[in-house]
């Protein structure tokens, strides 16, 4: 792994990040399965950002890779999904019903659903709900429930765009595999800006992404977090540059 330029982490060395540009789906196949101190913690893509699949090919889709993303993962380590609803055509499309779905084909089983709250509480919201899902799946791990978290966040903290994942639900999932796992690598295979690799640098552990986009794995490579979850694009390096799409 190269290093992020992340200096926020804790113990002996710096955490280290890498930051693939590729498919994630191909990803997942060629790199299970993951060690077993390696976490995977990620938001698989909207249907919107693969309209070529309809509506019954993307909840298919979905439910394949969240399978696929369940057995990559070591039986006694966990698959962390943060996924929001979308409204199609006057019903909500659930999407915490599809990880569960892909999660059962795996063998896994609900560690713990919780609700981000994207607003605040008695906010009415339209197209998408005032909340997001985090879910955690294990085929062997098992939580103790006398050191239950909470159920609600009641916030997203900071996103560099809107698909992001907040910083403080980000961060929930990072005290969550410091606290609760063995896991000390966080695998994101859609990693989008970023958001889960600087906020796991900034706990101390080391991060491995991939995205498609050139332009959106640069930005993955430079984003900053503090221990106090605030973000921050750090310039690119002499001589770095982010390149171009695929057409």
């Amino acid at each position: 792994m190269s290093d992020g330029r992340q200096a926020g982490g804790v113990g002996a060395r710096a955490p280290r990040r890498e930051v693939r540009c590729g498919d994630g789906v191909s990803f997942l196949r060629e790199a299970a399965p993951l060690p077993p101190d390696h976490a995977l913690v990620t938001s698989l893509p909207d249907a919107s950002e693969l309209p070529a699949l309809g509506a019954e090919g993307w909840e298919a889709w979905f439910v394949d890779v969240a399978a696929l993303a369940c057995a990559a993962v070591a039986p006694g380590a966990p698959a962390i999904f943060y996924q929001t609803d979308v409204k199609r055509d006057g019903a909500w499309v659930d999407k915490a019903q599809l990880v569960a779905r892909g999660a059962a084909r795996a063998g896994a089983r609900l560690l713990f659903h919780k609700i981000v709250c994207r607003v605040p509480p008695g906010t009415a919201t339209f197209g998408r709900p005032a909340y997001a899902h985090l879910l955690c799946c294990s085929r062997a791990l098992r939580l103790d429930p006398a050191r239950a978290t909470p159920d609600v966040l009641p916030a997203l903290g900071q996103m560099p765009w809107p698909r992001a994942m907040g910083a403080a639900a980000c961060e929930a999932v990072a005290r969550f595999l410091l606290a609760e796992t063995g896991c000390r690598t966080v695998v994101d295979p859609f990693c989008g800006l970023g958001t889960m690799l600087a906020v796991a640098n900034a706990h101390g552990l080391d991060a491995l992404g991939v995205e498609l986009s050139r332009r959106r794995a640069d930005r993955a490579r430079r984003l900053h977090a503090d221990p106090a979850g605030r973000l921050r694009l750090l310039p690119r390096a002499p001589g770095d540059a982010a390149g171009d799409d695929p057409p």
